[in-house]
């Protein structure tokens, strides 16, 4: 993996980081929601960090090899 593809990767991780920063602002601003809702969130949301955090791995990885 080329060094503009890691850091092209790591510019759209950076973005989406700030896309679901700017969402759990607003929604924390919105209305209560009710124990369906919540549970809903907090399945996506764990679904979400794993899915980041298997990503983030998978780039440590690709740039460990591109170090040796």
């Amino acid at each position: 993996m080329s060094a503009d593809r890691i850091k092209n990767a790591m510019d759209r991780i950076d973005r989406a980081l700030a896309r679901i920063e700017t969402q759990a602002a607003l929604s924390s601003h919105s209305p209560a929601t009710d124990d369906a809702e919540r549970s809903e969130l907090a399945a996506r949301h764990d679904a979400l960090r794993e899915q980041v955090s298997a990503s983030i791995a998978e780039l440590d990885t690709l740039i460990e090899r591109l170090e040796r």
